[in-house]
């Protein structure tokens, strides 16, 4: 039976769309060691945020870092899987394509930790 076929079966296609999304989620989050940490540093970082009462403004760009961090994460191990996929030996375009979604996934890391430093550094300041 095709997932087309599957799909055709349920009387409600978007709520089924959503649950396969939810599936996706919660794989990556038992399966993926830096899903993990992402999703640790996450709470830190929005409990850090009710703890230094920051302000919408900036609640906007720690929940855009936030969202945009778990969405790449997801894609790169969605990328990794259809490469795992799709060969078995290597093969340096394989390789590239790893590579690829892995670098984006750290870029984003990096604007996101300087989105901190900006957010939480003058908080962090007068404490200290």
């Amino acid at each position: 039976m095709s997932m087309d076929s599957r799909d055709k079966q349920n009387a409600n296609p978007l709520l089924r769309s959503f649950s396969y999304a939810i599936s996706g989620i919660c794989l990556a989050l038992r399966s993926e060691r830096n899903m993990k940490i992402h999703v640790s540093i996450s709470v830190l970082v929005i409990g850090s945020g009710f703890f230094f009462r920051i302000s919408k403004q900036e609640w906007l760009f720690v929940f855009f870092a936030i969202g945009g961090m778990l969405a790449l994460e997801l894609a790169n191990t969605a990328i990794e899987r259809v490469v795992d996929l799709v060969t078995e030996e290597y093969h340096p375009l394989a390789k590239q394509a790893k590579d690829l979604a892995a670098g984006a996934v750290f870029i984003f890391a990096i604007i996101s930790v300087i989105i901190g430093i900006i957010i939480f550094g003058p908080y962090l300041l007068e404490i200290f």
